[in-house]
């Protein structure tokens, strides 16, 4: 494996038993099983799968899926294991980077050797990490459309991709559609929901409290609304109008395409995961703090940091807003080092966030590829890093769906007060500390040659030490 092209991640918490998917080598041919979004299986028979391309491969899954030419961008080859997850590039060959899978989990993961032995990766067809957002929109094949959908739909029920109950009701009822059929009243609706209910919802809001200690639990309380408000939500799931000779083709890519939409105001949609830990503020008596398991989600708009098991952001950033290094010392955990702007008791500090992880160097390169793409294309994406698609081709999501996402409380807003930072700011002799500070960056690898929020703090006159 070489360059940032190739991903690592921690696959979600529901995956598929994953077989090889060489399923016979013989002397010059081997069946290749691929794997799509929906858990449907690809067989292909090719001659010499050592030395084939995960390009020629991507080709003959299309000419089979009878893919247009706009699935060569918006798809790509991945191997995955319930351990590691990889984005291979089109130079790469799936069958000898199978082969160097042991290798892989040693280099970047914290597997016990027996699961390293028994690990076995799958051939996936997933969407490529840098496919712009703003060029989905312009897709109208049916079957590109269902396979994204279907890929987004997965993300969203495994908790992938946190949402807030309300957008998961709207892409719920948006599935209830696709599987069920349109709205009708009088059907018994709540009952068909209720029997397939956690193949609409994530499976945290399908869980029902019972007894006296019901009460005292938050989220279980809170879930038992899911049912009837996705049922309300079914109810207003609007159809539209296809052609005469493909109505229910165009209707269906309609909701796949409301879907996918909806999606695109979850910041993280389309990125790569990582796996990592981060430090907890110090709490109590003794000052104990300990580690947080996160997710690392980077795509072309930035990175977020994501409570593996809250299921809410903690941090996000876009390219403009942070500067960044990793450092992998033999001694050392691999740590990958994310500094941006906040402020201490009101004083304005440069915050430096340390995510340990095996995966820091991946993490690393994938930052730095991603900010040497937008630099590379039009002048107008680093804007839309942050504010969404505004002015590509094609329909665009109405303006008054994103400010919904910034509702108090949103799973997508930033918990900055949950991380522990170490803060700093430079007073003109060095760079001093503040409780736990720092500001010039200590990193060189930043976004500097775009309009940005990241600045350098000036101190105050007497900035407190710690």
């Amino acid at each position: 494996m070489d360059g940032p092209e190739g991903n690592a991640g921690q696959p979600g918490p529901a995956e598929r038993s994953h077989r090889s998917s060489v399923s016979s080598v013989g002397a010059r041919a081997a069946d290749v099983l691929v794997y799509l979004a929906d858990d449907t299986v690809v067989p292909l028979a090719v001659e010499n799968l050592p030395s084939l391309s995960a390009h020629e491969l991507h080709r003959a899954i299309r000419e089979v899926l009878q893919l247009p030419d706009i699935a060569l961008d918006a798809f790509a080859l991945w191997l995955v294991s319930p351990l590691l997850e990889v984005q291979l590039k089109p130079k790469h060959q799936p069958y000898k980077v199978g082969r160097q899978w042991p290798e892989l989990l040693l280099r970047f993961t914290d597997a016990p050797d027996d699961d390293v032995a028994m690990d076995e990766p799958s051939l996936q067809f997933r969407r490529n990490v840098f496919f712009p957002k703003r060029r989905e929109l312009q897709i109208h094949d049916a079957e590109v459309l269902r396979l994204l959908y279907e890929e987004a739909k997965g993300n969203v029920l495994t908790a992938r991709y946190p949402c807030d109950v309300e957008d998961c009701e709207v892409l719920g009822a948006l599935v209830c559609r696709v599987q069920l059929g349109p709205y009708q009243p009088g059907q018994p609706a709540a009952c068909t929901l209720r029997e397939k209910l956690d193949s609409f919802l994530p499976a945290h809001l399908c869980k029902r409290g019972h007894g006296f200690f019901a009460a005292f639990r938050g989220r279980s309380a809170k879930s038992g609304t899911g049912e009837q408000g996705l049922l309300n939500a079914y109810r207003q799931v609007k159809e539209t109008v296809g052609s005469s000779d493909s109505r229910q083709e165009a209707t269906l890519g309609s909701h796949y395409r409301a879907y996918l939409l909806k999606c695109h105001e979850l910041p993280f949609y389309g990125c790569a995961f990582f796996h990592g830990e981060i430090d907890k503020p110090a709490q109590g008596f003794l000052h104990r703090g300990g580690r947080k398991s996160v997710t690392v989600a980077i795509s072309l708009e930035g990175v977020h940091v994501i409570d593996s098991r809250e299921k809410h952001v903690l941090l996000g950033l876009s390219f403009q807003e942070l500067s960044w290094d990793h450092t992998s010392p033999e001694e050392e955990e691999p740590v990958l080092w994310l500094e941006f702007d906040g402020d201490s008791e009101g004083v304005p500090v440069n915050k430096l966030l340390r995510i340990y992880s095996k995966q820091a160097e991946l993490m690393s390169g994938l930052i730095e590829y991603c900010i040497e793409l937008n630099l590379a294309s039009e002048p107008a994406a680093p804007q839309e890093s942050t504010s969404g698609p505004r002015s590509a081709a094609g329909p665009s999501p109405p303006p008054t769906q994103r400010p919904k996402l910034r509702r108090q409380g949103s799973v997508v807003c930033s918990r900055i007060q949950h991380l522990s930072t170490i803060d700093y700011v430079e007073d003109g002799r060095g760079i001093k500390r503040v409780k736990p500070k720092r500001t010039t960056s200590f990193f060189s690898r930043q976004l500097s040659t775009s309009q940005g929020s990241y600045t350098v703090v000036q101190p105050t006159d007497s900035p407190e030490q710690g």
